[in-house]
């Protein structure tokens, strides 16, 4: 088949990911405005993006997107090296930046994979992940913005992504243009022309990035994710439907009616009652579903002390460590 046994279709095929990844990107870029624009609208999003049969679609549709594009691209660097041998590169009127992007395409492209784990663990590991696994933690998968706000208050997270952000720029810069040469578009005119609009896209798409870490890590010092009242109110909204589903819809009724203040109250109380295994034992013998509701409060109340307190009181504490859903 011509996509594999030929140059040219190995070609054709990164530059078909490769298009696709650049939308991805420019998405990710726009998504992540909604964060600073919106919070509240942010948060529904990653809801929506969640572990939905049409996310995961798309979630394994973007992996194997990205393994195929990381190996066809090693392939192609293999291939070129061994066909030009001592002579790596020919010498072209180029501009310096493209020309060094160019030959380190690869070099490139490696950093923007560990930059790419980091960003995994950080975030989709976290969530998505979390809910295919149908695990219970503190945090609930779709409140984005709280990971938003562990990522960004460590001192490393936006220096790392800075430094991901800029490899990218070059190896889009070129990407953008080259994708287009490689299926054939390759005339003295639209080159070019190509190449301006790569770059003025690029160039736009990797500030807003950047502003928008820069942002991300102001507003995680200054504790903006865990006390804005809106944000208050949606996490406990979030909550709603797993109280509907451990303590019955009058109870979550009940939840969905309390302001955050009177919520925080009521589960602190309750927590205080929940958290003795005593009392937790005794009351599960006359209720086997006592202690998934215990767990429920205790792990509601962990997630108040991080709003209220930046952090759990007990945070060993295995009644709200994350458990697997029964």
């Amino acid at each position: 088949m011509w996509l594999f046994n030929s140059s040219v279709g190995r070609k054709f095929v990164m530059a078909l990911t490769g298009a696709c990844l650049v939308l991805f990107v420019t998405f990710h870029c726009l998504m992540n405005s909604v964060a600073i624009a919106w919070p509240e609208a942010y948060n529904s999003i990653c809801e929506f993006l969640g572990a939905n049969w049409y996310a995961l679609i798309a979630s394994a549709g973007l992996a194997v997107l990205v393994i195929i594009h990381i190996i066809y691209a090693v392939w192609l660097t293999v291939q070129n090296r061994k066909a030009r041998g001592s002579v790596r590169y020919s010498i072209e009127k180029r501009p310096a930046s493209v020309e060094w992007s160019s030959k380190n395409m690869l070099v490139l492209g490696i950093v923007i994979l560990a930059f790419l784990v980091v960003h995994l663990i950080q975030f989709w590991a976290k969530m998505q992940l979390q809910e295919i696994r149908g695990v219970h933690d503190v945090l609930p998968p779709a409140a984005g913005t709280l990971f938003l706000q562990i990522a960004f208050e460590q001192v490393y997270t936006p220096i790392v992504y800075i430094i991901g952000f800029v490899a990218l720029w070059f190896h889009m810069n070129h990407g953008f243009w080259s994708m287009f040469q490689s299926v054939g578009w390759d005339s003295t005119v639209w080159i070019p022309r190509l190449k301006k609009i790569g770059c003025w896209w690029v160039s736009i798409v990797i500030a807003l990035f950047i502003a928008q870490a820069i942002v991300f890590t102001v507003q995680a010092h200054n504790k903006f994710f865990l006390r804005d009242a809106r944000l208050r109110d949606q996490y406990k909204e979030m909550l709603v439907p797993m109280y509907e589903k451990d303590f019955g819809p009058d109870a979550a009724q009940t939840i969905a009616s309390w302001p955050y203040e009177t919520f925080s109250m009521q589960m602190h109380q309750m927590g205080e009652q929940f958290s003795n295994e005593q009392f937790v034992a005794a009351m599960a013998q006359q209720n086997p579903e006592f202690e998934k509701q215990a767990e429920l409060v205790n792990r509601t109340v962990a997630l108040l002390d991080i709003l209220e307190e930046g952090q759990p009181k007990e945070v060993n504490n295995p009644m709200f460590m994350g458990q697997p859903q029964q």
